[in-house]
Parts: structure tokens; sequence; C-alpha cells
């Protein structure tokens, strides 16, 4: 096989894979045509159970209620002999330790039951189970081409989403099967040039409700790949009215 031969061959099978240049807007779209093709995610209403596993410690078991429509969140977390619950309602918000609303300050230190932080545990469960629809958020700041990166011996078609205050000063990358826009990996810097943050692996699905969620998150740092721990979504279930 000669070597022009060789080219021509790669350059017809990158059209294949690729297809035409596709803006931001476009990845997106077809993104969220796979993962959410009837567009249920806006009045989303279920139940995720997730095993969380890191190495040199228990697991935590998380069930989380997240219902859209009527703005409510809750968060019950159980690890060791220890059952935490963080529930807000519309502008409400209701904490538990092993049932009790009675906590003391240095319980509320070791267990950071506040709500504040029940605050910021609903925007974290909401964006990255909502992924890739919470891109089509208002004031999101995507770059408006799409890059295509080799990560882990795969090319992506890659988006950029840099962050600012209130929203955060993160900058994400999200990466997605250039043949079925799934996204399978993202990626978050602090201070990109000091290749700080991590990388966040997806494998397998499950589906809620018509939306194709990533059912195993693996979590390494950037840095030096050192492995963080596992998200596993065990289970889901529709909230019945």
């Amino acid at each position: 096989m000669t070597k022009s031969f060789l080219l021509l061959f790669f350059a017809l099978n990158t059209t294949i894979i690729f297809g035409q240049d596709l803006t931001a807007t476009q990845l997106l779209n077809k993104a969220i045509a796979y993962h959410d093709p009837q567009g249920n995610w806006e009045d989303f209403r279920g139940q995720l159970f997730i095993t969380m596993k890191t190495p040199n410690s228990s697991d935590r078991l998380s069930e989380i209620t997240i219902d859209l429509p009527q703005q409510y969140f809750k968060l019950v977390t159980k690890k060791d002999d220890t059952t935490t619950e963080q529930i807000l309602s519309k502008q409400d918000c209701k904490l538990l330790l092993n049932g009790s609303d009675t906590i003391s300050e240095d319980e509320t230190k070791k267990h950071r039951l506040t709500c504040e932080r029940t605050q910021s545990m609903r925007n974290y469960y909401t964006y990255l189970y909502g992924l890739p629809m919470k891109l089509k958020d208002p004031g999101t700041p995507m770059d408006s081409e799409v890059s295509r990166k080799t990560f882990k011996g795969k090319i992506y078609n890659v988006l950029k989403v840099a962050y600012k205050e209130p929203v955060g000063k993160d900058t994400w990358y999200f990466y997605f099967d250039p043949a079925t826009s799934a996204l399978e990996v993202y990626q978050f810097y602090h201070d990109e040039e000091h290749n700080d943050g991590e990388y966040i692996i997806l494998t397998d699905q499950e589906e809620i409700d018509g939306i194709k969620m990533p059912k195993i998150r693996a979590w390494y740092y950037n840095k030096n790949d050192i492995y963080l721990g596992t998200d596993t979504l065990t289970k889901t279930s529709v909230l019945i009215e």
C-alpha cells in the first residue's frame, strides 16, 4: 500500500468519522438529541441512587430526589453509622442528622450541614446528571468552535466552556463521541496552565424517563492521573404523582 493511498484512506475515513465541520451549537444539539431525545430533562422528576467508592474509605450511599418543576431537592447520604438528610423545597431548607434536626455546631462543621452547602449539592447533582442539557442554560460561556482532541487514544469532538463568577471560575472541556455525539468524558481546570483539576470518564448508561445518564463516573487528577473515586448509578426511579 503506497504512502499516497494511505493518506487518501485516512482522509476519507476522517470525513466519515467527523463529517462536515460542526459549530458548537450544532454539536450540542446532536448530543442532546442523543441523551434526551424527547426533551424530558426540563421537567425531570426522579430519584437517583448512587454508590461512591474511594480508595481507603468505606462506601458512601446517596439517594437523590430531583423534582425540577416543584423546585424540590433531597439528598440522603449514608456512610458508616451516619445518615444525613438535606432538603430544599423552593425557599425552605431542612437538615437532619440521624433523623434529628437538633444538630450541634461541631456536628454541623463535621458533616458540612448547612443550607448553603445543600444548595451547592443540588447544583452539583443537577449539573452533572443533567449534562449535556445543562450547557443550554442561559449565560453558559461556550466557545463557538468545536475542537478535535485525542484523549486516552480516542479522537473526540470537544466543547469548551470557561465559566466566570458568580457561576464559577473553572474551564471545562466536554468530549463527545464523533459517531454518536454521546458525552463520554468531561474535564475541568482551575488554572489550566498548571494542569490542575480533574477529568471524569463516563462508562455505561442508565436510562430514566427517556434520558440517558452516565452509569459510572470515574474521577482522576489531570496532573498525574491519580485515581480519586467512582460514582455508580445503581438504580433510578421516576417520581409518581
